[in-house]
């Protein structure tokens, strides 16, 4: 089968996933008000497994109840009472043999939507560009942040610790830190949102150093065994266009310090995840980011036509392709393309609009089985 590389095992850590294709995180804002996970998101995830996805990657998932809520109705890990909300949730995706991962979010000065407190925190007092996203139940420019202190530090690297070891807790096969897509931990990477003049300013190197005291706390929290992974993009939510400084040869001296970082895999993600990411003739992102950190590597951006998603594997040297958009309309997508069938067309206007939450159409398409 033409296909067929796609649905080749591969292995992060000492797990095993059946196949190449990952379900990407995409925020859904159906969880209870609370933060609980529920039914809705229950059947929302398990059809991903039904349709033969190895992997799932969560939306973003709220990592405490101070200033980390991006949304409302997104889903926390933020408490006891959310590790038991998401066990049934696990246990039906994993029940099927698919891996499920959480990723853990904290929305930063992104945030829109927060059932704890009307603040944002960033580390600057500088508001991101464009407008809040309505379909995320957002509207008008973003609040300007609280610049974080020596206590939001504390607060913020204990909280994605406390939701990793709930993560576990719960039952996912690892976590994802969201460094990407203009959220807190990317905001210490963007120049014009880091302007702090100590030891985590003045420069992307400078960022990652709080990055690393994350990573490096969770990865103590929950052990060598347990699956930790990070997202990075270079375009954010609020401004799709920003670029790191430097281009491919500044990507380059990132991602050789991203390498000492404790992790287990790579997520990057791109407008299209075969194109060069730094001007023409550059390497795309996920090609790069192989061969220096040399993780296993997921691609993202635009790989949901089964040709793309090939090109991403054997030519941009990805070992995982993350699906969004086409995941949407299509559940089954590994299913249909091992049967050779033709996919769903994407409508977002059915899907995410006029808010994203998950709509009952989505869980009444009729599933390409294994």
């Amino acid at each position: 089968m033409k296909f067929q590389p796609l649905f080749e095992s591969q292995q992060i850590s000492q797990q095993t996933f059946s196949n190449r294709y990952i379900v990407a995180p995409m925020t859904r804002v159906s969880a209870e008000s609370d933060g609980k996970a529920n039914d809705r998101m229950k059947a929302y995830y398990e059809r991903f497994a039904v349709g033969g996805f190895g992997a799932i990657i969560s939306e973003g998932i709220y990592t405490d109840k101070h200033y980390s809520q991006g949304y409302r109705n997104q889903p926390g890990l933020a408490s006891d009472m959310h590790v038991d909300a998401w066990k049934p949730v696990v246990e039906a995706v994993k029940a099927h043999g698919t891996k499920f991962i959480a990723q853990l979010m904290h929305g930063g000065a992104q945030s829109q939507g927060n059932a704890y407190t009307d603040e944002t925190i960033a580390p600057s007092a500088t508001a991101p560009k464009g407008e809040q996203l309505a379909f995320y139940g957002g509207s008008g420019p973003y609040k300007t942040p609280k610049a974080m202190e020596t206590k939001d530090f504390e607060q913020v690297r204990e909280g994605f610790v406390q939701a990793a070891i709930h993560a576990k807790d719960a039952g996912f096969d690892g976590v994802e830190l969201h460094a990407a897509n203009g959220y807190l931990l990317d905001e210490f990477l963007t120049e014009y949102m880091n302007l702090r003049d100590d030891e985590y300013g003045g420069s992307m190197e400078a960022g990652l150093g709080y990055v690393k005291e994350v990573a490096d706390a969770v990865r103590l929290a929950v052990g060598e065994s347990f699956i930790v992974g990070i997202r990075l993009s270079q375009g954010k939510v609020s401004d799709q266009e920003y670029r790191w400084p430097g281009g491919e040869q500044g990507a380059e001296n990132f991602f050789n310090l991203v390498k000492e970082l404790p992790l287990d895999y790579i997520h990057v993600t791109d407008a299209d995840g075969t194109a060069p990411s730094f001007g023409e003739h550059s390497r795309s992102i996920a090609r790069l980011a192989k061969e220096v950190v040399g993780l296993p590597v997921i691609a993202n951006g635009k790989l949901g036509d089964p040709d793309k998603a090939l090109k991403a594997v054997t030519e941009e040297k990805a070992d995982f392709v993350s699906i969004g958009a086409t995941a949407l309309a299509n559940p089954d997508t590994p299913n249909l393309v091992k049967a050779g069938k033709e996919q769903r067309a994407f409508d977002p206007t059915a899907i995410l609009f006029p808010e994203a939450f998950v709509k009952d159409a989505e869980l009444e398409i009729q599933l390409e089985k294994r």
